[in-house]
């Protein structure tokens, strides 16, 4: 007698699974003890906590505290010894490392250079010092036996007025390591369409961008980013959940929204642990991602600031499969979805699909059978 093959990947598996990863914010990655090592350095007194595991606890909890001072303090925090090019470059090649160890391959990880600029760089020498990080950080990933990617957004804080400079910069670097742009920072009172200006440059110049919408408030904030915009991608996008009724029979009707983005393949950066703590889900059953799976919208999975959430790529795809019951071809699924999305040229996303992507899930399915094959060699030999 034979088991069933299992279909439920192991957390080793979840880990070793090749994953892309679209939304990540810089200053919402670092280690805790690069944190207070950096701030040791350069003379940062504020920090709550100087015990490293302490500290990575505080960053958590206020992140879950409900307060949005609290939550805004971490960045202010995280920021603040993010203000040399020595601690960008440290930062950026951390980040890069983290993300390779956890089985990530591909990465566009955003940070907003206007925020860094109080130690007296520029734009200029934080956006290269970024990039220097991001190919250090490969190099040693490679060093340790990993392969990623990494390429940068620049993101512009939708409160302030600097929207086109930034989107200056990002054209300017677009060879050079930077791969598209992005705007965020509170949604209410400040509509994507305050920077028309940006993504209007940004379309002439035929380059990409992200836009953070429908996290927080709503459809009018997806409308807008499409419509008015015209993003490539949606940060974060789950409201669009709110344009979606389904009935009591299970029956499913898409309002006009709702349709239009799934019809035009629109993808949409879901960060499920992020999205509880801001209160976008109840829990991660009841997260809008298992309705968009299995309506097929663009979805992908991301980890939008796993200092503040605690998670990683792996413990995002950990949490949806105790959720959902997802198996490593729903994991390939988002996966390529994800690659499919990304802001690098289409012959190399190919590549990535092809070349990495699905032989790195081949390889983990086909462990069944081995497995499988040993049980099946054990019962023989129990029976004979």
């Amino acid at each position: 007698m034979t088991s069933q093959i299992p279909t439920t990947p192991t957390a080793g598996q979840i880990r070793r699974a090749p994953k892309v990863l679209l939304h990540d914010h810089l200053d919402g990655g670092l280690r805790p003890g690069t944190i207070v090592e950096l701030a040791r350095a350069q003379g940062y007194d504020a920090l709550p906590e100087t015990d490293p595991d302490k500290l990575g606890v505080w960053f958590r909890e206020a992140a879950d505290s409900g307060s949005l001072e609290r939550y805004l303090e971490t960045f202010a925090h995280t920021c603040a010894v993010m203000q040399t090019r020595e601690a960008l470059i440290r930062v950026a090649a951390e980040c890069a490392v983290d993300l390779a160890e956890d089985g990530v391959v591909y990465a566009e990880v955003r940070y907003a250079p206007e925020q860094h600029l109080e130690g007296g760089l520029t734009l200029e020498e934080v956006v290269e010092a970024v990039n220097e990080g991001f190919r250090e950080g490969e190099r040693q990933a490679r060093e340790l036996g990993y392969r990623i990617r990494v390429g940068a957004l620049l993101t512009a804080m939708r409160h302030a007025a600097r929207a086109l400079e930034i989107a200056e910069l990002a054209n300017s670097y677009r060879d050079a390591g930077v791969v598209g742009f992005d705007i965020a920072g509170a949604e209410a009172g400040y509509p994507p369409t305050r920077h028309l200006d940006a993504f209007e440059y940004l379309k002439r110049e035929n380059n990409h961008f992200t836009i953070h919408a429908g996290e927080a408030f709503g459809l009018p904030s997806i409308w807008q980013a499409l419509q008015w915009c015209g993003a490539d991608r949606l940060g974060h996008g789950v409201r669009i959940i709110d344009d979606i009724e389904v009935a009591d029979d299970g029956s499913v009707t898409l309002g006009r929204l709702a349709a239009y983005v799934r019809d035009k393949r629109i993808p949409l950066e879901l960060c499920p642990t992020s999205n509880l703590q801001t209160g976008a889900a109840a829990s991660y059953a009841e997260h809008p991602i298992g309705l968009l799976r299995t309506l097929h919208f663009r979805a992908t999975v991301n980890t939008d600031n796993r200092l503040m959430s605690g998670t990683s790529m792996s413990r995002e795809f950990e949490f949806l499969v105790d959720a959902f019951g997802y198996t490593l071809d729903d994991m390939q699924w988002f996966t390529v979805n994800a690659m499919k999305s990304a802001f690098i040229p289409f012959d190399e996303r190919l590549g990535m699909i092809n070349d990495v992507i699905k032989p790195g899930y081949a390889e983990l399915k086909s462990e069944w059978l081995f497995q499988q094959t040993a049980v099946t060699s054990d019962s023989s030999r129990g029976n004979g």
